[in-house]
């Protein structure tokens, strides 16, 4: 598979590649009817819920309101379609992050389903808990595991706020 991209000459350049991306992003962009900065706000809001949920995995952190109207004044007095596109790439170019996994959530994920067998094989030795004896493994521990991972992201959440 390696050798016949290496045959076509290696693919798509790297900066080829963003040229296209951010061409079709300010396209899907361009389609809506931007009036004010509420629309503005919400076309780019669109992009990144599109940038998240088409993205299997990672997922895009959202750039402040702040920022998106810093953004919105240099579009609005750009002059032409050209200077528009330039604005609203470069924003999105630098605004555009991965979210970061805390350690919290790293540890729980590793952690729990190993915690997750043993809660149940000792919960199996106990009259009133047999009936986890009927609940298969592997239903079980990915479970538990979503389960002590939402927890600790809710937890995170409301001791952060």
């Amino acid at each position: 598979m390696g050798g016949s991209m290496g045959f076509l000459g290696k693919g798509v350049p790297p900066t080829q590649m963003m040229n296209m991306v951010m061409g079709s992003l300010y396209k899907q962009f361009t389609k809506k009817a931007i009036n004010n900065f509420d629309d503005f706000h919400v076309a780019v809001l669109d992009i990144f819920n599109n940038f998240n949920s088409a993205l299997p995995g990672r997922h895009f952190d959202l750039p402040t309101p702040d920022e998106i109207k810093a953004c919105f004044l240099g579009w609005k007095e750009a002059k032409d379609e050209e200077e528009k596109k330039k604005v609203f790439t470069e924003f999105i170019a630098k605004k555009v992050k991965p979210s970061k996994l805390d350690d919290v959530t790293m540890i729980t994920g590793i952690a729990s389903p190993p915690a997750a067998m043993a809660a149940k094989r000792a919960g199996e030795n106990v009259p009133q808990l047999k009936f986890i004896k009927l609940i298969p493994d592997v239903i079980f521990v990915p479970t538990v595991t979503i389960l002590a991972i939402v927890s600790a992201k809710l937890s995170r959440r409301m001791y952060l706020k």
